[in-house]
């Protein structure tokens, strides 16, 4: 069995430089929902495989359109 080292989440910031956006603009686009989060404490967390599913149906393009 291959242990997976990866990260399995990434903060706000991290998530922004991954999608090339602003930190102004992926906190609020997690705010609206757009952006899948979780919350640990005072924390904010973005799960990678959310992220990857997301972009992998579009899901970002399609809010952008319908805005």
């Amino acid at each position: 069995m291959r242990k997976d080292n990866r990260r399995k989440t990434l903060t706000v910031t991290e998530a922004a430089t991954w999608l090339g956006i602003s930190r102004q603009t992926a906190y609020q686009e997690v705010r609206k929902g757009a952006i899948p989060s979780i919350r640990l404490g005072r924390r904010i967390l973005v799960p990678v495989h959310a992220l990857e599913a997301m972009l992998s149906c579009g899901f970002a393009e399609d809010r952008a359109v319908n805005q």
